[in-house]
């Protein structure tokens, strides 16, 4: 415990993390390229594109996101992206994303990434989110089911 609470750890939160991890590589294919938050030195290194629908994007974002949505995802919703710049698709957990990441691959695009663990990973590490301009610590969680893995920040459902 004194090790836990050195490292400003609780033990709730790892066994959240290895639950979280676990549920995730259930998700993710093996030959599809994720980034973890960390990886990530700068987001305007990257075309970023938010797969969720359009009323989870309005709650919050990555900074200069672009929203293409899932439901009704078309290529023309990308038609501005430059194919041989890299992009980086996430939505709330990176399933998603993972599928249209996939279309953006096989439309032609070079380079395409999905954030590991989705908007839930990038605000339980604490990066930034933003609703319009402005920073904020609201994050739709798809669900409630899902909101259970948001441990920083502000569950919208």
């Amino acid at each position: 415990m004194f090790l836990i609470s050195l490292w400003g750890f609780s033990p709730n939160a790892i066994a959240q993390s290895v639950a979280y991890k676990a549920l995730l590589a259930t998700l993710y294919d093996s030959d599809f390229p994720v980034l973890k938050p960390a990886q990530i030195a700068d987001l305007s290194s990257y075309q970023v594109v938010d797969t969720r629908e359009k009323e989870e994007f309005e709650v919050s974002h990555l900074q200069d996101a672009n929203w293409v949505g899932y439901d009704d995802f078309s290529l023309k919703n990308v038609a501005s992206l430059d194919k041989s710049k890299p992009v980086l698709v996430y939505c709330t957990v990176g399933a998603r994303s993972q599928e249209i990441g996939k279309k953006l691959h096989e439309a032609g695009f070079k380079e395409v990434y999905n954030l590991y663990g989705g908007l839930i990973e990038w605000a339980n590490e604490e990066r930034p989110i933003y609703h319009g301009d402005s920073l904020t610590k609201k994050v739709h969680t798809y669900s409630r089911t899902w909101g259970i893995w948001l441990t920083k920040g502000e569950k919208v459902y």
